[in-house]
């Protein structure tokens, strides 16, 4: 047998309407017409039913229908049973499917044909008290049905309310994991690139340390201000991000960098013994802030990717477009030459530069560095490829520029 659990306001509500049955009962009982050859004996028979019917309605939960059908058939008899009945058929129109509540309408109303068809010879009485007993049960059928729509809008709009909340908790979460993947492509690429000629000049003075004197100097000092300005390029970062996008730098942190800050990335890598030859970017017009810096971060990683896995190798920038064409970045080295073929503190810097390539490319991410720019490049609203090419590597990617 299905166990029916109820709460405490269940109980008052069940316990509220048995009282409105059995008072609707005690009220009613001078106005329901009772024959006058009915003895004393059936007339307690009759109160006893309706008490019976009242205590009945404690049992609307577990069987709804049933007890609908046996108070309608019963009430064909007995006299006091419209309280419970209207309680009866209020809980089916009010829990019960719309085929099982058309169904005890319809057993409800059974009887209301015959009674029109003898309205004309019924006495005024009890043709009065018929015409408001249907009315009762059809407006006990009709309020249940009202609150049975009522109480399915409150779940629609309750299970909308839960949609949305698990969609905005979705939405937070796809924002928690951008701003996670911008933290990661901003450090990739920014602390590797320093990291890179950090590790590269430590490298060289591994590798020569029998280098003059001002050898030796200069490659401390650019280790040194490599250091500086990766602490200062975290900050950065980390300031960025802070001020949420859009919102341009904190203060006191030097912008973003830009289209134009290529030559001053190009020379910190010839210092760090690269070959690389600069073509562009274009005079003139300066591209929007989100293509200028999504150009740079393309060349940036594309340097720190040649230090990696092709050190010593000769680079080939070209950085060419304007406004209405776009603008095209282009990043192409050679074969790496070995270090043997350079001498003194070159020599170190290739074999330091092979060390490190080394070491960085097994720990690296497996081309997440090409991914992330892939991800930039998209996010800019244009494309990039990166392939081997003629025993090097090519990167290409082309960004678009509005005239």
């Amino acid at each position: 047998m299905r166990r029916i659990h109820r709460t405490r306001r269940d109980w008052a509500v069940d316990l509220g309407l048995f009282l409105f049955a059995a008072c609707f009962a005690a009220i009613s009982s001078q106005s329901v017409p009772v024959a006058e050859d009915l003895g004393p004996g059936w007339r307690a028979a009759d109160q006893v039913v309706g008490g019976l019917g009242c205590a009945a309605v404690l049992l609307r939960r577990r069987w709804p229908v049933q007890l609908a059908v046996v108070l309608l058939l019963a009430g064909s008899q007995a006299h006091y049973l419209t309280g419970p009945t209207m309680v009866a058929v209020f809980t089916v129109a009010a829990s019960r499917p719309w085929k099982a509540t058309a169904w005890v309408a319809a057993l409800a109303f059974a009887p209301l044909p015959v009674f029109l068809w003898q309205l004309a010879d019924m006495p005024e009485e009890r043709a009065g008290s018929a015409v408001t007993y249907f009315a009762l049960i059809a407006g006990s059928i009709g309020w249940g049905l009202f609150r049975r729509s009522r109480q399915q809008l409150i779940a629609s709009l309750r299970e909308r309310a839960e949609l949305a909340e698990a969609d905005a908790e979705s939405r937070a979460e796809r924002a928690r994991m951008e701003a996670r993947e911008e933290i990661a492509r901003e450090m990739h690429d920014v602390l590797g690139h320093r990291l890179s000629l950090l590790s590269v000049h430590a490298g060289a003075l591994e590798f020569n340390p029998g280098a003059p004197r001002a050898e030796i100097e200069r490659a401390a000092g650019v280790m040194r201000e490599s250091a500086h300005l990766a602490l200062h390029d975290l900050r950065e970062v980390i300031g960025v991000l802070r001020a949420g996008s859009g919102s341009g730098p904190a203060e006191g942190e030097r912008p973003q960098p830009e289209l134009a800050d290529l030559a001053r990335l190009v020379a910190e890598a010839r210092a760090a013994g690269g070959r690389i030859e600069l073509a562009g970017p274009p005079a003139g017009a300066e591209p929007p802030p989100l293509v200028g810096r999504t150009a740079y971060r393309i060349v940036q990683e594309a340097l720190t990717n040649v230090r990696k896995h092709a050190p010593g190798a000769a680079v080939d920038v070209r950085v060419a477009g304007g406004p209405g064409d776009g603008l095209t970045v282009e990043v192409r080295n050679a074969p790496p030459p070995g270090p043997d073929r350079a001498p003194g503190t070159e020599a170190a810097l290739g074999r330091a530069g092979a060390e490190v390539g080394a070491e960085l490319g097994a720990g690296a991410g497996g081309g997440q560095g090409l991914i992330g720019l892939a991800e930039r490049a998209r996010l800019a609203g244009g494309e990039l490829t990166a392939a081997p090419a003629e025993g090097g590597f090519r990167v290409h990617a082309w960004l678009p520029w509005q005239g």
